[in-house]
């Protein structure tokens, strides 16, 4: 039976002479990002701590996830993460971070995610206020159509 094996950082991956890690959760390194806020999305994520990752939204921050109505609200988006992400492993690679006009930043990030059926690339689009709060998270699945019909069987 095959144990789950945490993420490791972009870079020790890539690194010829890269230690091994020695956390269960070790931090993620998301090249191009560098807000703390993202990091922890994924690492509450992956650690099961639904709760504490719907703490990471503001009060009226929504989950867009694919191909389902948006989840608004800490509450809300606790019990969907609950029900929808159990086993998930997500793996972000790379984003690209852009401070707006009004004080927000927006974050996208590209990346896969493991679940207990299949693998899949995914694009996520995070949007935090001033407060580094965040507001959206857009979940896009980026299959072609054949790829994705093949997931229902």
């Amino acid at each position: 039976m095959a144990s789950a094996v945490p993420i490791m950082d972009i870079k020790s991956l890539t690194s010829p002479t890269a230690s091994p890690q020695t956390t269960a959760y070790p931090s993620l390194t998301i090249v191009g990002v560098n807000e703390p806020v993202i990091s922890r999305y994924f690492e509450t994520l992956n650690e099961g701590a639904f709760q504490a990752t719907s703490q990471l939204f503001a009060a009226d921050g929504e989950m867009q996830p694919p191909f389902e109505q948006a989840v608004v609200g800490e509450n809300a988006i606790a019990a969907y993460l609950q029900t929808e992400a159990r086993g998930f492993n997500l793996q972000p690679r790379q984003g690209v971070v852009q401070l707006l006009d009004d004080g927000c930043t927006e974050v996208q990030v590209v990346g896969k995610v493991q679940t207990p059926l299949f693998s899949v690339n995914v694009s996520w689009l995070f949007a935090l206020n001033s407060e580094k709060k965040l507001l959206l998270v857009r979940i896009k699945l980026l299959a072609s159509s054949q790829e994705l019909l093949g997931l229902r069987g």
